[in-house]
């Protein structure tokens, strides 16, 4: 019989006395105009300033931007207040992990180069502060979605990248923001309902610590704050988004609570 093969993992990440790791998701910069996510990313600044006061590491596990594709010599406008933010922490050596997402999946080596910012595209798995965590944005997991998988396969392809990395980026990014207006961010009514045993990347969660077991299976993407029951000793927690609910995970080396920052709508 073949042995299952454990998830990618990262590094331990040790959790001095007093120090906390920060998790959120989903901030969809750029949505859903340019005034509500300007206002938004202020929040997320002051959140993270708030966040760096005791941070032992912050993670940002996707959908950071609605739409995201760096050209070689250009990225999209705006954002500059989040970008001089985070390289503000890592200058002062706080370590931030990035997660694409499903919105923001063409990101490739500029915050790595500029902000020593490590970009992560699959789930990883890591023991942080003595407890086991899988951690990822969640798109593409379990059942079901399989028009989304096919679509995801399509624009993870080098060739697709090639062929839009062709177009100028008034037009590209022009006809990528367009597209992201259809967001279901924008759209709150259709995340707020909880599916129960059906949640898909709870399926995922359980099906996975049949074979390995974490503590917190924390990821985004579903735009609902959850915390639910995985097994005896295992949780799964959704972060949420800052769309609507400004919502955040934050473990202090006993516990990974949900908390919410300011929230308003924006």
């Amino acid at each position: 019989m073949t042995k299952p093969t454990p998830p990618p993992r990262l590094p331990d990440l040790a959790l001095p006395a007093g120090r906390r790791v920060y998790f959120a998701s989903d901030f969809h910069l750029g949505a859903p105009d340019a005034a509500r996510s300007l206002e938004r990313e202020r929040r997320i600044v002051r959140w993270l300033d708030e966040a760096a006061q005791d941070a032992a590491a912050i993670y940002l596990l996707g959908d950071i931007f609605d739409f995201w594709f760096e050209y070689k010599h250009a990225i999209p406008r705006g954002f500059i207040r989040l970008q001089g933010k985070l390289a503000e922490l890592t200058d002062a050596g706080i370590p931030i992990i990035f997660f694409t997402g499903n919105h923001d999946m063409w990101m490739f080596d500029y915050f790595t180069k500029e902000l020593g910012i490590p970009i992560l595209r699959h789930p990883v798995s890591q023991l942080i502060g003595g407890r086991e965590f899988h951690i990822g944005h969640g798109d593409g997991l379990g059942p079901k979605d399989y028009t989304y998988k096919m679509l995801k396969r399509v624009f993870a392809s080098p060739v697709s990248q090639w062929l839009f990395a062709r177009l100028h980026p008034n037009l590209g990014i022009g006809i990528a923001n367009r597209w992201s207006r259809h967001s279901r961010i924008q759209n709150a009514d259709a995340d707020a309902k909880y599916f129960g045993e059906d949640e898909w990347l709870l399926v995922y969660c359980r099906e996975l610590e049949r074979r390995f077991h974490h503590d917190y299976y924390v990821f985004g993407h579903r735009h609902l704050p959850l915390d639910v029951s995985v097994a005896a000793d295992s949780r799964y927690v959704n972060l949420g988004e800052w769309v609507n609910y400004c919502s955040y995970g934050v473990y202090d080396g006993n516990d990974l609570a949900l908390r919410h920052f300011e929230q308003h709508q924006g």
